[in-house]
């Protein structure tokens, strides 16, 4: 069993950067692809990023592209997500996962493992 918590989140303004984290214990996080994922009041979620467990290519949205970076360190079972250029529309609760499928990062459905979430809001 896998338990992922994440952290960073905030207030910030629109133009502004953050990072996230997330820290995962329990498991052997070499092991696993991670995604980013997030839910705005009312929508779907949905994909953000994804990099995979063997350090291969990592994917985006198409609504991040350029502006998010997805990293992991592996010796700190940890797993980023620097966000810049942030924009009002990036206002969600931003979410971690474990597991995936190749081909499918994403789908939600794929995943194994989810933490708690941690709220981005960005104010124009």
């Amino acid at each position: 069993q896998v338990q992922l918590v994440e952290s960073g989140g905030g207030l910030v303004q629109a133009g502004d950067s953050l990072r996230l984290s997330c820290a995962a214990s329990g498991g052997t996080f070499s092991r696993y692809s991670m995604g980013w994922f997030r839910q705005a009041p009312g929508k779907e979620r949905e994909f953000v990023a994804v990099i995979p467990w063997n350090g291969g290519s990592t994917y985006y949205a198409d609504s991040v592209k350029g502006r998010f970076t997805i990293s992991r360190d592996n010796a700190k079972n940890t797993v980023y997500l620097q966000m810049n250029s942030l924009k009002p529309e990036d206002t969600a609760v931003y979410y971690c996962a474990a597991g995936g499928r190749p081909g499918l990062w994403f789908s939600r459905y794929v995943y194994d493992y989810w933490g708690q979430g941690t709220q981005v809001t960005v104010s124009s």
